[in-house]
């Protein structure tokens, strides 16, 4: 059995063989159907039953589990988490593994379908160290993402100001795996 951590490494060699047999495409269709569709149905199927709550209850217990550095934050309209201490990405980073180019785009790549059919859109940012933020709310509602810190507080979050290096955007216009999924943070 492969433990935890080594798990990480071989997952992002795995994104990369991938990407490598059939590009980005293929690494996307693997995100989709293994991760989102088969892994994490039970993420899938929470969230699908209980919106925000459901969110609450797997990202609380899952974040926590890993070991993360991150918090949480919700309300009735929104779920925000803030990870200041990937724990898998520590890891390839703490350990010089380095396959596949963002590495950090494989938890979009699976959350951003399973946001999309609960009714969901994401704004999302991560920097390739460790950082990002996440808030999801209904695909109804217009308000765009909340200013570092506004909802997390000083110190949380990632972005100017915030304490966390600079982030990479995905453009609204990318045909990434999430690309309908997610508003763009611009």
């Amino acid at each position: 059995m492969i433990g935890c951590y080594d798990f990480c490494g071989h997952y992002e060699w795995t994104f990369e063989w991938l990407r490598q047999l059939g590009g980005e495409p293929l690494v996307h269709e693997y995100w989709d159907a293994a991760i989102a569709g088969d892994s994490q149905v039970h993420a899938a199927t929470l969230i699908g039953a209980k919106g925000i709550e459901g969110m609450k209850e797997y990202w609380g217990h899952t974040l926590d589990h890993e070991a993360a550095g991150y918090k949480i934050t919700a309300t009735h309209r929104v779920f925000r988490v803030d990870m200041h201490d990937c724990p898998s990405k520590g890891f390839l980073i703490r350990n010089g593994l380095v396959q596949y180019h963002d590495y950090c785009d494989h938890c979009i790549g699976w959350i951003g379908p399973v946001m999309k059919d609960a009714g969901f859109v994401i704004d999302h940012e991560h920097n390739h160290c460790g950082q990002c933020w996440w808030e999801m709310r209904s695909k109804h509602d217009p308000t765009p993402p909340s200013a570092t810190g506004e909802l997390a507080g000083e110190g949380m979050g990632v972005g100017e100001g915030s304490g966390v290096p600079s982030i990479i955007k995905r453009p609204a216009s990318s045909s990434g795996p999430v690309a309908d999924g997610l508003n763009q943070t611009s």
